[in-house]
């Protein structure tokens, strides 16, 4: 049975069959947080632990929120802002989405 539905792939830039497409879209990485919760740029997370981030001289103390992260394609780390930290990347292990 042939379906006249394509749609365009912007990863690939082609026009695929209406159910190649989601086979693609299973391929994204799934982020997840310390108890399990999925991850999504723009999120707001808390630490739950204690964490010294190495070459700022400056420990981040548990319970620390965390605005607007955005995910990096590796499934354990998420890239984030902080006052007086640049290009701060955190371990998903250490974060409980809030």
């Amino acid at each position: 049975m042939m379906s006249d539905e394509y749609v365009y792939d912007e990863a690939t830039g082609e026009w695929v069959a209406g159910g190649a497409a989601t086979a693609v879209a299973d391929d994204a990485v799934v982020v997840r947080d310390s108890v399990g919760n999925v991850l999504a740029d723009g999120d707001q997370v808390t630490l739950i632990k204690d964490l010294t981030v190495k070459g700022a001289g400056q420990t981040l103390k548990r319970g620390t929120l965390i605005k607007s992260i955005r995910l990096t394609g590796d499934a354990q780390e998420i890239d984030c802002r902080y006052e007086g930290i640049k290009g701060l990347v955190l371990r998903a292990e250490f974060v409980r989405k809030r």
